[in-house]
């Protein structure tokens, strides 16, 4: 069994912490050839069988960087693909994802309809790297689906962005017609393999936002150990000493939550979403007070400060909003202590 710990260092190899956003193309080959798409599936399935602890790890340590391959939907569409009882030549679909080939999913909810005639139609937005996918994962009411990205009934948009470390790309369907080799559920079978990448996208989202913060936080420690001010370092006075030791602890309570969500089996996807609203939350204070400790430095848009707290504010949307998240959270909780 391959330990945590290992994952990690070969990620911080892979990814070293100075080399922000590194190129989208050599990320991915590079993800593909250390068998990292292979993670979530069982052995007997022709995956690695490390469970969700092991991309947490995997998914955190990308955070750090501000990695810009699509890791995170890629991930969850393999998944997918694996769970599947009805897609044509399953094993063939499980070894490509594996090896690299990209099927591609939304990170906020769509609103795609099925029509009586079994074709599918309205837009898929917020999904990452569409221009690098063969497929895009699509569910409905009723059936999950992957649908081909070159088919003529569709049609695919980049969105603009503040973060420069992603591409977002909305994808419409008009009268999609749904090819039954390639139909992955249907009915509750859909339903719960839908429940389940949700439950898990806010898992990834969690992590790459608590790593994104770690490294924030390092970044500015480092800055005020070596900025003097009246001829002493600025680590030295007490009140940036302070914010610095609150930052650390959002960063580690949030964390701690974090890994006891990933080895939690029977944790909802409302607990799961609770923990990535929180993550978000703590990635945001955490980039906006460094740039405040940056100082005047910080405030200027080319600082990478900026890099982090651009995500930061992305991460907030993606899987959905925080308000939503915290109010299904205080609803589980008003029902459990009703009881």
């Amino acid at each position: 069994m391959i330990e945590l710990s290992e994952l990690r260092d070969a990620a911080q190899k892979a990814f070293p912490a100075d080399e922000l956003i590194p190129d989208r193309d050599e990320s991915w080959k590079l993800i593909a050839e250390m068998g990292w798409l292979m993670m979530p599936l069982p052995e007997e399935s022709g995956g690695l069988g490390l469970g969700r602890d092991a991309v947490t790890a995997i998914n955190l340590e990308l955070g750090r960087v501000l990695s810009s391959a699509p890791l995170v939907p890629a991930l969850l569409t393999v998944q997918a693909i694996g769970a599947s009882e009805s897609l044509v030549d399953r094993d063939s679909w499980i070894e490509r994802t594996c090896s690299g080939e990209y099927v591609a999913l939304n990170l906020l909810p769509g609103d795609i309809a099925l029509a009586d005639a079994g074709t599918l139609s309205g837009t898929l937005p917020a999904v990452p790297d569409a221009d690098m996918a063969s497929h895009v994962l699509v569910f409905a009411k009723g059936l999950s689906a992957l649908v081909p990205l070159d088919a003529p009934s569709i049609s695919v948009s980049e969105r603009k962005l503040w973060d420069e470390s992603r591409r977002l790309f909305d994808i419409t369907l008009d009268n999609c017609a749904v090819d039954e080799s390639l139909m992955l559920a249907r009915d509750d079978a859909s339903h719960d393999i839908a429940n389940r990448l949700h439950g898990e996208l806010q898992l990834a989202l969690a992590a790459d936002c608590l790593g994104g913060a770690n490294a924030a936080l390092d970044m500015t420690v480092e800055y005020l150990r070596t900025r003097k001010q009246f001829s002493r370092p600025l680590a030295m006075f007490q009140a940036l000493k302070h914010r610095c030791a609150d930052l650390k602890t959002h960063i580690a309570a949030t964390e701690a939550l974090l890994w006891s969500r990933a080895v939690d089996a029977d944790a909802s996807v409302t607990d799961l979403g609770a923990l990535k609203a929180l993550a978000a939350d703590v990635y945001r204070f955490v980039t906006e007070e460094a740039i405040q400790l940056h100082g005047g430095i910080g405030l200027t848009d080319e600082h990478q400060c900026h890099l982090f707290m651009k995500r930061a504010m992305l991460n907030l949307s993606l899987g959905g909003s925080g308000d939503e998240l915290k109010e299904r959270a205080g609803r589980q909780a008003l029902e459990t202590y009703s009881a």
